[in-house]
């Protein structure tokens, strides 16, 4: 029976009904959606706040905090935040669920302004390094002890080393946030793929990425360097029907694919073990492999924004059936049993 560290879900922008972008979050819808994320292996994750107006992310960022610092398992698997956006491209195509009209240049006040008064820090931003100020800002936030990452972007080679030399360290669901008509070969996709200092998150639901281009974009970025994460939303780990994210409308599809009216694509429904299992059954990874790109090689990742902020994470471990489903989970003095 497999033994894998606890999972560690660098996006997640919420998971079994509940919003982490809703201003009205309460500790207890916390934690709700943080023990059916136990469920699925998740140990530790970076709840996702998306592109939204100033006030709306101070709103949003207080709400999320008090219910975190409020909620029974906050404090063990929520250890800092993710803000994807507002400093993204806001083109068609790029910009995919997030609200274009809500996109700015790149803005070290905004970034303190948000986060000033909560109990733990923003440890990553998502962000376009071609926007005005994004090489400036991402310089700033690295030494300040941030990971900063790349997505909803349409830089060139030339912008991603740039950015990467300032401190970018990741990029953001790779092969997403994207229109569909893009150069053959010098695209975002082509340059994010070839700046070696850039780990790489992918969404592994068959969905965003096609598995067999999946298989080709993990063996290019190097499988040291990739890292599964679920981008799930409000309707991962909830049955089929209409949901609110962010502020949206969005349904989730029989297919497991969460969309807004318009029928684009608005996050995940994908959990994690499940992203595990997948990149198993398509070929692209042992069970051990999966297991580290869902656990250890998110840790690499973040480990020098958690060693900046002094943050130490208590030990998970999770207990596997051979088919690959949770049947124990143990966090600190957690300990949770599954039928399998």
């Amino acid at each position: 029976m497999p033994v894998s560290p606890g999972l560690v879900d660098l996006q997640i922008n919420g998971f079994a009904g509940v919003d982490f972008n809703d201003p009205a979050i309460t500790p207890a819808d916390l934690d709700r959606a943080l023990e059916a994320m136990l469920a699925t292996g998740v140990t530790h994750c970076l709840p996702t706040i998306i592109t939204a107006h100033p006030h709306e992310l101070v709103e949003r960022f207080r709400a999320l905090d008090a219910a975190v610092s409020g909620s029974r398992l906050g404090s063990l698997m929520c250890p800092g935040y993710h803000l994807e956006g507002p400093f993204l491209n806001p083109a068609p195509g790029y910009h995919g669920c997030h609200p274009p009209q809500a996109m700015t240049a790149a803005k070290p006040e905004l970034i303190a302004e948000v986060e000033r008064g909560l109990s733990r820090p923003i440890l990553m931003v998502t962000l376009a390094a071609e926007s005005e100020g994004a090489v400036a800002l991402t310089k700033a936030l690295a030494e300040a002890g941030k990971i900063v990452a790349i997505g909803h972007s349409a830089a060139d080679f030339e912008q991603v080393s740039a950015a990467a030399d300032a401190g970018l360290s990741l990029s953001t669901h790779l092969g997403n946030g994207l229109p569909q008509t893009l150069h053959k070969l010098a695209n975002p996709i082509f340059a994010q793929l070839a700046e070696d200092r850039l780990m790489a998150g992918f969404i592994a639901d068959g969905i965003h990425v096609h598995p067999r281009a999946l298989a080709a974009l993990i063996r290019a970025k190097g499988f040291e360097r990739s890292i599964l994460v679920t981008d799930a939303v409000v309707a991962a780990a909830a049955p089929v029907g209409r949901y609110h994210f962010a502020g949206m409308a969005v349904d989730r599809m029989p297919d497991g694919s969460v969309r807004q009216e318009a029928g684009l694509l608005a996050g995940s429904a994908l959990c994690l073990d499940e992203a595990v299992r997948n990149v198993v059954a398509w070929g692209i990874a042992t069970p051990a492999q999966a297991f580290a790109m869902a656990s250890d090689h998110a840790l690499t990742a973040i480990r020098p924004a958690l060693d900046a902020h002094g943050i130490a994470l208590a030990e998970g471990e999770v207990e596997w059936s051979d088919e690959l489903f949770v049947r124990r989970i143990r966090l600190a003095d957690q300990e949770r049993r599954y039928d399998a």
